[in-house]
């Protein structure tokens, strides 16, 4: 079974539900508890190769970020979550990954841990699934449902935490340079190859200024 070693941290986009915040900070380097959202997630992969991925306030972001990963540039064109996973590529070599968003906050176990027990060769894709009762700052319903053997499907069920291990063979199917994580998780839930995992803590997404004190509470919740 191979575990991934690297991970692509989203931080290009431009965090317009964060405005006016984000107005001139990008959105990952906005605090919670006294630290970046970004430094939230990078925190949690201390022995995992980061790569980011910039582009809105891209100095910003390579200046805060210093050597604690490399940097995936994308400041001439904004190429979405998937785009940016093809582009950083070079970087993150072959086999799995770990990706994760920037914009939500944990309290429990380290995520990349629940996914690393979790993940199985025969899988394609993984992701880290939140019950709504354990999601918190979630404005959307539930994004996927899983089946008695981890399989999941689009549906009313548990919300993607924005964490998952992702194989990039299928990215060569991808002719596009700009496209959705959608474009390969379609892909493997017609193949029957994309799982999900649930996360036994807490989670808060940090998508909008009223998220913060939120998140900010949970973190001082025991789980």
């Amino acid at each position: 079974m191979t575990i991934p070693t690297h991970v692509l941290f989203f931080g290009a986009g431009f965090g317009t539900r964060m405005a006016p915040l984000s107005d001139h900070t990008p959105k990952p380097l906005i605090e919670v508890n006294g630290k970046p959202l970004l430094f939230h997630a990078m925190d949690l992969a201390p022995d995992l190769q980061a790569v980011v991925n910039v582009h809105y306030l891209a100095d910003q972001m390579v200046a805060a970020i210093g050597s604690r990963a490399i940097i995936s540039d994308e400041t001439d064109v904004i190429l979405e979550t998937g785009g940016g996973l093809k582009k950083a590529l070079p970087i993150l070599g072959d086999g799995p990954v770990f990706t994760m968003n920037t914009d939500a906050v944990w309290r429990g176990p380290n995520p990349f841990d629940v996914l690393a027990n979790a993940w199985q060769d025969h899988m394609d894709g993984l992701l880290l699934l939140i019950a709504k009762p354990n999601a918190r700052g979630h404005a959307g319903g539930g994004d996927f449902v899983m089946d008695d053997t981890n399989r999941i499907a689009r549906g009313p069920g548990a919300i993607y935490s924005g964490c998952q291990i992702i194989r990039t063979d299928l990215l060569s199917e991808v002719t596009e340079a700009r496209f959705s994580m959608w474009e390969l998780w379609n892909r493997m839930l017609a193949r029957q190859t994309l799982f999900g995992v649930n996360y036994p803590g807490l989670w808060c997404d940090v998508g909008r200024p009223e998220s913060i004190p939120v998140a900010e509470e949970m973190l001082r919740q025991d789980v």
